[in-house]
């Protein structure tokens, strides 16, 4: 799997191409849909461009980047301030506007309770892990691991995620984003790529938009994959 995170936390001054309204996220995640794209991680946004995790607002983004890209995977972030459990909570009666599956970030205060309360609307939990030797139990409801590593710090990580089972998806940050996709690809992890992970090109040029970064990245993960 390509995933395209399409925004993260970033602001606008960052970058003219960022996506932040619901309808600016439609537009790339059709974008990168036509480029095999199966799944996008988006940070939905309030009307004054702030993380937000209330249902109406998140009903809102969901809903019409769904319209724009019909049976994609929309995966959501959890990493937003604020009592997460009860504005999840406010989740439950979504129907096209709930997300398919939101990352809980492992070892972060009360992370297991928040994967509770993903599973109890009924939206998949996609675990985060960062550091070692965090993650002791799976909550209920998890059906994907994301590793975020450095080059040096993916075997590592890897080793204590790849016993349980799960799929993987292995991406690095800025400076390591397509370093440690070249090893996803080759490992035939799922990888990701986008505007969230990095604002450049590997050869230090600025990416025009998500689009750019998505066709390199998916041309890099097709020649690295063993044959």
């Amino acid at each position: 799997m390509l995933q395209a995170c399409l925004n993260g936390s970033r602001t606008a001054e960052e970058h003219p191409a960022l996506p932040l309204s619901p309808e600016r996220l439609a537009e790339d995640a059709a974008d990168v849909a036509a480029l095999g794209v199966t799944s996008v991680h988006i940070h939905p946004r309030d009307v004054i461009g702030a993380l937000t995790l209330v249902g109406p607002e998140v009903a809102t983004t969901i809903a019409t980047v769904r319209a724009a890209v019909p049976g994609i995977e929309i995966s959501v972030s959890t990493d937003v301030p604020g009592d997460q459990g009860r504005l999840i909570g406010s989740w439950a009666p979504l129907a096209s506007g709930r997300p398919d599956i939101a990352c809980v970030h492992v070892g972060r205060p009360g992370w297991q309770d928040l994967a509770e309360a993903l599973h109890r609307v009924n939206v998949r939990v996609e675990l985060v892990v960062a550091s070692p030797g965090l993650l002791t139990e799976l909550p209920k409801g998890v059906s994907r691991v994301t590793v975020t590593a450095t080059r040096e710090t993916a075997e590592s990580l890897l080793a204590e995620v790849e016993p349980l089972g799960l799929p993987v998806l292995l991406h690095g940050r800025d400076a390591d984003a397509w370093t440690v996709l070249d090893y996803a690809a080759l490992l035939e992890h799922h990888v990701r790529m986008g505007l969230e992970d990095t604002l450049h090109l590997p050869d230090g040029r600025r990416a025009r938009n998500n689009a750019e970064l998505v066709a390199l990245a998916r041309r890099r993960q097709r020649s690295r994959a063993p044959s």
